[in-house]
């Protein structure tokens, strides 16, 4: 069994085959998949899981080089705002990129999956850009 924190098979076998610059969204439950790009469906119920919860596991594997997040987000404010500060300021996410919500849902047809939590609050969705561990 794994030592690490993320069990979910479909996860681990994403991280695993990215390569610098491919890009996984993580994403609320309402934001829009793209034709064509693998959708990972973790949602179960209204906040289950919460966006935060999965963001946390996949950086516990994922080495991130930069990040993308939709304008609107500081507009809302919702409370996954204040984690995604403190992780950016922990250097976890790398370097942040801002975009309108209409242009990250352009941008998200780029990703190699996106991975749908039961998060509902609004916004709550970023474009992680792989880094290299060397």
């Amino acid at each position: 069994m794994k030592k690490t924190p993320l069990l979910n098979i479909a996860l681990s076998r994403l991280i695993a085959s990215l390569g610098h610059g491919d890009k996984v969204v993580i994403g609320d439950a309402g934001l829009p998949v793209p034709a064509g790009v693998e959708l990972i469906d973790l949602a179960l119920t209204h906040g289950v899981p919460d966006f935060v919860s999965t963001l946390k596991v996949v950086l516990s594997e994922m080495q991130v080089e930069s990040h993308v997040l939709a304008q609107e987000i500081f507009e809302k404010k919702p409370s996954a705002l204040a984690v995604l500060d403190e992780l950016n300021a922990e250097g976890a996410l790398g370097q942040r990129g801002v975009l309108p919500h209409e242009q990250f849902k352009t941008l998200s047809q780029q990703a190699k999956a996106i991975v749908r939590t039961g998060e509902c609050q609004p916004y709550c969705n970023i474009v992680l850009i792989a880094g290299v561990t060397f």
